[in-house]
């Protein structure tokens, strides 16, 4: 399995109980592993060509909701790893990495924001504020994970500065600035990811049916009989965190027939397909496919991204 999966067994493991090992354990931690190395591998590929002179974000404030709130997230999962390397408390320094970069990163923002690094214009905020925050994560990650993924993250390092004759094991930890934290912005999340979460299944129960093939095709119903739940989620994109092409929020209890979960009581969703076309680039559907006639088949959206792009390389439309 190699020596950085049998590093994680042993972050992972309580050495005040007496320790197993087997197949099916280093199986798992192997699973674990692979996980980890691709939200590294999803954030080098993201920073390919990142330039901070000219992409970074320093305000803090001028950033989207959805960036400050992982700043806050990564500034609190920081803190915690540092403290548990200092009490020797390894399998909680492990627990905390994993658990943000494999739920928090992985499974949520990474997700949300393959839209934003794909497709929006080069000089769009919400795009430079993702790579912003991208390359901090990574900067504050290879450092964290250094201690228990060593060969692993010492490649990163080296693929993210091949040109830097340089160690991540002589690195230091860093710090995370106070203006990070936002509680009220985590609390309000909470709700989202909450709200989210019933999108989700209903999502995959339409999928299922074959009432939809992907959740872009999809612009669901959404019921908040919550007020407190409607006032978290006022003025958030909820598609672009469902990751769909509309969405519509609505007061109210919901239909009967609607999906629910048992755990988000207060929320209800209808999943109804989305109307428009195709866009041949982003591959979400909308009214506005063709709104720029030099690009008919795309969003207004998309083809300011390319006219960018066009401009940067030197291309034409007459190519």
């Amino acid at each position: 399995y190699g020596a950085d999966i049998l590093r994680l067994w042993v972050m992972a493991s309580d050495y005040s109980e007496d320790l197993r090992i087997g197949p099916e354990i280093l199986k798992s931690m192997a699973d674990a592993y692979r996980k980890l190395r691709n939200t590294i591998r999803y954030m080098l590929g993201a920073l390919a060509d990142y330039d901070a002179a000219a992409e970074e974000v320093t305000d803090i404030a001028a950033m989207p909701d959805l960036e400050r709130y992982v700043l806050h997230r990564l500034a609190e999962v920081s803190e915690g790893v540092r403290k548990a390397y200092e009490a020797y408390d390894f399998k909680r320094a492990y627990t905390l990495l994993n658990t943000f970069m494999t739920v928090d990163l992985s499974a949520f923002y990474f997700d949300i924001r393959k839209d934003a690094l794909y497709c929006d214009p080069y000089s769009a905020m919400r795009r430079k504020s993702a790579r912003t925050v991208i390359h901090l994560l990574f900067e504050h990650l290879v450092r964290l994970l250094a201690p228990m993924l060593a060969f692993t993250t010492e490649e990163a390092f080296w693929s993210r500065y091949p040109a830097v004759d340089d160690s991540v094991h002589l690195q230091t930890f860093l710090d995370a600035p106070e203006e990070w934290r936002d509680e009220a912005l985590a609390e309000r999340f909470t709700a989202i990811r909450k709200v989210r979460a019933v999108i989700t299944g209903a999502l995959e129960i339409a999928r299922r049916e074959k009432m939809i093939g992907a959740s872009l095709e999809a612009a669901p119903e959404v019921f908040i009989g919550d007020e407190k739940l409607r006032d978290a989620i006022d003025g958030i994109d909820m598609a672009e965190m469902a990751i769909t092409s509309a969405l519509r929020v609505e007061a109210g209890d919901g239909p009967a027939d609607a999906f629910r979960l048992d755990d988000v009581p207060g929320v209800a969703v209808v999943v109804k397909k989305a109307g428009g076309r195709k866009c041949a680039r982003s591959w979400k559907i909308s009214d506005d496919v063709g709104a720029d006639p030099d690009f008919p088949d795309i969003t207004a959206r998309d083809a300011e991204a390319v006219r960018e792009w066009m401009v940067r390389t030197g291309q034409t439309l007459e190519g």
